[in-house]
């Protein structure tokens, strides 16, 4: 008999992560491309949090930097894409779509035992200075989605949208 892998964790973690890059798309489909690159917060250092166009490229790009470091982890060298400004919600729901779509690539051969680790020389160093193991990364990706569609929804508020 042959083994199969046990996923239940793995298949509940990219689930939820689904389902938060969903609730952004539904959060953005009815932006304007005027609106959609409408300097909103003019007083932010940060250059990803100026407007709806540079929160949802950090998004798309931080989705593919989480991959990369599960990848690099599994010893899988890839090489992250660009960081680019869309011009439409449509583009950037597509980059969403395939920031899913990598995801569930990465994780195409990664089993519940791997994901959960304790000893840090089996963790990720981020560039943000963090450990984690392949489970709170993915914890960390969720959230991520999740507090950048809440703050572009107070963006929409703040355009009166």
């Amino acid at each position: 008999m042959i083994a199969t892998k046990k996923r239940n964790a793995v298949n509940a973690i990219l689930a939820e992560y689904q389902k938060a890059i969903l609730e952004l798309q539904s959060v953005i489909q009815n932006i304007s491309d005027e609106d959609l690159a409408f300097i909103i917060d003019t007083e932010t250092k940060d250059p990803d949090c100026k407007s709806i166009q540079t929160v949802l490229a950090h998004v798309v790009s931080s989705g593919y930097s989480y991959c990369i470091y599960i990848r690099e982890l599994k010893n899988e060298g890839i090489t992250r894409p660009e960081k680019i400004n869309r011009k439409s919600v449509s583009e950037y729901k597509k980059d969403l779509d395939d920031v899913i779509q990598f995801t569930y690539d990465t994780f195409s051969n990664i089993s519940d035992n791997e994901i959960e680790k304790f000893d840090e020389s089996e963790k990720m160093r981020t560039s943000w200075k963090q450990l984690y193991d392949i489970e709170q990364m993915m914890e960390h990706a969720i959230v991520h989605v999740l507090r950048h569609r809440r703050q572009i929804e107070n963006f929409k508020t703040q355009l009166g949208k």
